[in-house]
């Protein structure tokens, strides 16, 4: 009876060991990170992280924008925090709140798969180049999320020169999407593209969605690589011992274990991934802002008095100098405290939400 006894515990002392291990981790096993289940799963954790960033920012967007393209309108409020002020009345008092979201619709659009395609992309590349620990280095972090940033942009530039069209109309009438895009594409297409025999007629207007392309993209590789870089820096920083015990979230022995299993880091404390996301984003905003200034020119350059009969084109190189010879080297920096009060809720929103989601999704 002893043997048959002990016979029958070693089965259950075996089954109740994996039964822990199952309620300890709910069952759940770690997704592959080249699974179809874990890049859904991120890039609806990306999508949704960007439209809730961009929704909580979009009047200071809006008005950003209306600086950076010189708007007539505006030009006399740029350059302070007073004319931020004073811009926002005057697009209360002339369109009332609708003003502020005038072309948000396209941005949401525009945004979802672009937050999408970036986290996605940032956690495949990175996965790539940091296999493991040993491979965690600066310039790894740096490249995988450029990299990650130029993926984004190629796939969703059209619709980001849609939204600053929309954004830079300020005459009171309904603007249609529409209108919008078909004003795009029937403008004169580039001479050197029409110039060439093999590039058919349609690419060439096709390529009126991509002026200002070059510059998104030597700005996107500081800003992508930076707040990346800068946000998993802060959070290595936040989970030092020494910061940890007020960073970190307290989480019981089983929820740790479960992380564990997940491969999960444990999240930091509200207060610390908003810190880091904002700061993240203040550095990235530096590093990138005088390309941005010289995209956004370049998106409402066929709207300029100067070109709208004309339909010159121009280069990277005119247009620094045209924004040096107006304001000097400030002129790169035209709505920078602005963008710094922008980017602040809006990166660390972003970050946090992402974060919250990818801890929700098991992933």
């Amino acid at each position: 009876m002893k043997s048959k006894g002990k016979e029958l515990i070693a089965p259950n002392q075996e089954s109740s060991k994996n039964d822990i291990v199952l309620s300890d981790t709910k069952g759940r096993v770690p997704i592959d990170k080249n699974s179809l289940e874990y890049i859904m799963k991120s890039a609806i954790a990306g999508g949704l992280s960007g439209s809730c960033a961009k929704t909580l920012i979009a009047p200071l967007d809006r008005i950003k924008i209306l600086f950076q393209t010189s708007n007539p309108h505006y030009t006399k409020y740029a350059g302070s925090l007073v004319g931020l002020v004073e811009a926002a009345k005057h697009i209360w008092i002339n369109d009332g709140i609708r003003g502020f979201y005038q072309g948000h619709s396209v941005t949401l659009i525009r945004i979802f798969p672009y937050a999408a395609v970036k986290f996605v992309a940032y956690e495949q590349i990175r996965n790539f180049l940091i296999p493991s620990k040993e491979f965690e280095t600066h310039w790894r972090r740096l490249l995988s999320g450029s990299l990650a940033g130029l993926c984004s942009v190629f796939m969703t530039y059209p619709l980001d020169l849609i939204r600053v069209r929309l954004a830079y109309v300020t005459e009171h009438k309904r603007v249609h999407l529409i209108d919008v895009v078909k004003t795009i594409y029937t403008e004169p297409a580039s001479t050197t593209l029409k110039m060439k025999w093999y590039i058919p007629n349609w690419f060439a207007h096709w390529c009126n969605f991509y002026r200002g392309y070059t510059p998104t993209v030597l700005g996107m590789i500081p800003y992508a690589g930076v707040s990346f870089f800068a946000h998993d820096l802060l959070h290595d920083i936040l989970r030092y011992p020494l910061f940890a015990p007020y960073s970190v979230m307290k989480t019981s022995e089983e929820q740790r274990r479960e992380q564990s299993h997940l491969h999960q880091r444990i999240p930091l404390k509200t207060w610390a991934e908003l810190f880091s996301g904002g700061i993240a984003g203040m550095a990235s905003q530096t590093a990138a802002y005088p390309f941005e200034i010289i995209r956004r020119r370049l998106q409402v350059s066929t709207l300029s008095v100067s070109n709208m009969y004309t339909h010159k084109f121009q280069t990277i190189s005119e247009v620094a100098k045209i924004i040096y010879k107006e304001r000097g080297w400030k002129g790169f920096f035209v709505g920078l405290s602005i963008g710094y009060i922008k980017v602040t809720p809006m990166v660390a929103c972003s970050f946090f939400v992402y974060e919250r989601m990818k801890l929700n999704l098991g992933i």
